[in-house]
């Protein structure tokens, strides 16, 4: 697995998710992916929010790090500039392969989120209550370990 960058897209009291189903479970996680050779972790988080949402976004701020096996996820508050939400054209939207699962971009109300299985779960606690609360001026650090 390689380090990942990922989005934190609030709209109209909504956070932009991706529902998932795969491996006989059925979650959300924020929009994202791996980041590529040569490219920034904010480049990455920009790209994926294009090709998983369709949306091209404005990057606000990183409120996150998450470090999990040693690999590390970094997640930016962002804002939709363009784009049509719902019409990603990445790889993951190609003929359905069980390996992968399913992708559905969605906007879950922040009100539901902590009611969901939303992945990671302490990234998804702690966007609800930024929300409230207002963003920190550092990112947070998350670190988990192997189970």
């Amino acid at each position: 697995m390689r380090n990942r960058s990922g989005i934190i897209l609030i709209k109209d009291d909504k956070l932009a998710l991706i529902e998932r189903h795969r491996a006989e479970m059925h979650y959300y996680s924020f929009p994202g992916g791996g980041i590529d050779k040569g490219e920034s972790p904010e480049q990455a988080a920009i790209r994926e929010a294009e090709e998983e949402l369709g949306v091209v976004v404005e990057i606000k701020q990183k409120v996150a790090v998450v470090v999990l096996w040693e690999k590390t996820q970094h997640y930016f508050l962002a804002e939709e500039i363009s784009g049509e939400f719902g019409t990603g054209m990445g790889e993951e939207y190609g003929e359905y392969n069980p390996e992968h699962g399913t992708y559905h971009p969605i906007w879950m109300p922040l009100a539901d989120v902590l009611t969901h299985n939303v992945l990671p779960r302490e990234l998804a606690d702690l966007v609800v209550r930024f929300a409230k609360e207002g963003w920190p001026a550092e990112p947070v650090i998350i670190i988990k370990e192997k189970r």
